[in-house]
């Protein structure tokens, strides 16, 4: 038997690594599964899709790319671009060169006699910059300058964008992006751990070698516990959250007996198997600093969304290869509607808030508190209101959340002291989080004063640790308990419209940094160098129809492979 798990974890490290060879996991036929369709194909997109600057040429990578090779073709549009790439490096510097950085910016930029001047920027607009920069490099002071040359860029440059070979190459791979998926899109490896309605296992995209945490959601366990109503809301947070710190959905498809999530693989595991098992319990300070502050992040581009996540918790918080964490598993995360507040009892006992154990109204307060119960827990080596392995009734839980003050050690410094406890009051009207301001009251308390918090959400921090790429951290796949068979429950033909709603397919910015990541968009974006225009994006030439095949070809030859076949004897030996 631990042979099997030894064989398990062989084949996922390879299939990690990228499976040996030179297509890194690829398959042998990738190109033929990206092959772009004839630009005549994609009219109905053209005609039905939404013609918005903001939506096409920055919030989709792939747009965001295209938008900006067209405009290196014109050399004015080219210096817009190359200011705007300028203002967010500047915005990354750190603070120590943020001026240098900024003056190099404005002589560059804002000179009339250098060749990169933008004459889009109004001159007392320029003059207000130079000024402010010597008085206080902040990462804002370019803000407005970006503004107008993103308004200008919308005007008639996007719309000479629309009517190039460029804005139709993004219309072929939003065409891509739309194709059916099904479990033939990937191949599976080894169960990782459970979820709540079944198995998750690692899996690996054929096409580009990208490798994902597939979710599954057994169709019999989610009706036999009435769970559709939670299992659609996870999915519609999941496809509406684009964070780097939280887990991103990537494909949503269903085969006979599950609906499957498939989500951004983090292999370094969670929080709770490093404060428990990797040596003594618990971390040093400047590690659940580096965590909180990550978590913070996270929890701000939840709660902009106004979504509330109400189970923060150790084992929901997880590492990825290079030492970042992501939040996962938003089951009990829900909506709340503008200026209205939420009920439930809903969460982890441990880690709801007072205001949540006594049944009353929320908005985002649970959350800041749970991070203080986290930021608790990893420095101290254990729960400020539940003892690891110590079973204590659900009831006292609540009696000390509700009314104890959690004691500290000599492992807290006063800045770690000051912010738990600011974290865990009582009244959510006095706790930090809760006073208007949300995350920024967070991050200014003193704790974070050595952290960049623009460096940290571009994810340019090194993290205090990083899990070895060799290790598998998570239970061994004959220690992960396995589900029992559901009995008494059929799946009947009015179910359908529930599994449609949740298999919607390939999710569109996570999709789009899978090509350009795998090094897929660099390979097939080709252009020519003359100018002309390729023959697949060509009006005037309809797509030629395929070959006809003679009667012993149509027998016995292998048809082209859309991926709903296994490719070649070399790939990667799949469980």
């Amino acid at each position: 038997m631990e042979l099997e798990n030894i064989v398990a974890n062989t084949v996922l490290l390879k299939a990690r690594e990228g499976g040996g060879g030179n297509r890194k996991g690829k398959s042998k036929k990738w190109k033929q599964m990206l092959q772009f369709p004839h630009i005549s194909m994609c009219e109905e997109l053209r005609q039905n899709t939404e013609k918005d600057y903001s939506t096409l040429c920055e919030r989709q990578p792939i747009g965001r790319l295209l938008f900006r090779q067209f405009c290196d073709t014109r050399p004015e549009l080219r210096c817009c671009v190359k200011f705007l790439d300028a203002v967010a490096e500047y915005e990354v510097t750190p603070d120590e060169k943020r001026r240098e950085c900024g003056q190099e910016l404005v002589n560059k930029y804002f000179n009339p006699k250098s060749e990169d001047h933008v004459p889009e920027v109004e001159e007392a607009m320029l003059v207000q910059c130079a000024d402010r920069l010597q008085q206080e490099a902040c990462k804002e002071l370019f803000k407005d300058c970006t503004k107008l040359i993103h308004d200008y860029l919308s005007m008639a440059p996007f719309a000479d964008y629309l009517d190039s070979m460029y804005y139709n190459r993004f219309l072929q791979w939003k065409w891509l992006e739309r194709q059916p998926v099904t479990k033939n899109t990937f191949r599976q490896y080894r169960v990782l751990g459970k979820g709540g309605f079944g198995e998750v296992c690692a899996c690996q995209v054929r096409a580009t070698g990208k490798m994902y945490a597939c979710k599954k959601l057994e169709k019999k366990r989610i009706k036999k516990r009435k769970g559709e109503s939670m299992a659609l809301n996870e999915k519609q947070i999941l496809e509406k959250v684009n964070s780097r710190f939280v887990v991103s959905l990537a494909y949503a498809y269903e085969t006979k007996d599950a609906l499957c999530l498939v989500l951004t693989l983090m292999n370094g595991g969670d929080l709770k198997f490093h404060i428990y098992h990797m040596g003594e319990s618990g971390f040093d300070e400047k590690r659940a600093v580096f965590y909180s502050a990550e978590i913070c992040c996270g929890l701000e581009d939840l709660h902009r969304e106004r979504i509330v996540y109400r189970d923060l918790k150790p084992e929901n918080i997880l590492l990825d290869d290079h030492g970042h964490i992501r939040i996962s598993d938003l089951g009990l995360a829900v909506h709340v509607p503008e200026g209205q507040t939420i009920k439930g009892r809903v969460g982890t006992v441990g880690y709801m808030a007072p205001e949540v154990v006594k049944n009353e109204r929320y908005t985002f307060s649970p959350d800041w508190w749970a991070l203080g119960c986290l930021l608790y827990e990893m420095i101290e080596g254990q729960s400020p209101f539940q003892q690891r392995k110590k079973k204590i009734k659900r009831e006292e839980v609540e009696k000390l959340v509700r009314e104890v003050e959690e004691e500290y050690s000599s492992k807290f410094s006063e800045d770690a002291k000051s912010l738990c406890k600011m974290l865990l009051a009582k009244d959510p009207k006095v706790r930090l989080g809760c006073q208007g301001n949300g995350a920024s009251e967070v991050k200014a308390h003193p704790i974070f004063r050595s952290i960049n918090f623009k460096r940290l959400e571009a994810g340019m921090l090194e993290p205090p640790f990083i899990p070895d790429p060799q290790a598998i951290y998570c239970k061994d796949v004959l220690d992960i308990e396995q589900f029992s068979t559901v009995k008494g429950v059929d799946l009947e033909p009015k179910d359908e419209s529930f599994y449609s709603k949740v298999s919607t397919g390939s999710v569109s910015i996570p999709w789009q940094n899978e090509m350009i990541e795998t090094g897929c968009f660099a390979e097939l974006n080709v252009f020519y160098q003359d100018g002309t225009v390729p023959p697949d994006l060509d009006w005037r030439g309809q797509p030629s129809p395929p070959p006809k095949q003679g009667l012993l070809q149509r027998l016995f030859g292998r048809q082209d492979c859309c991926g709903n076949c296994s490719d070649s004897d070399d790939e990667p030996t799949r469980l």
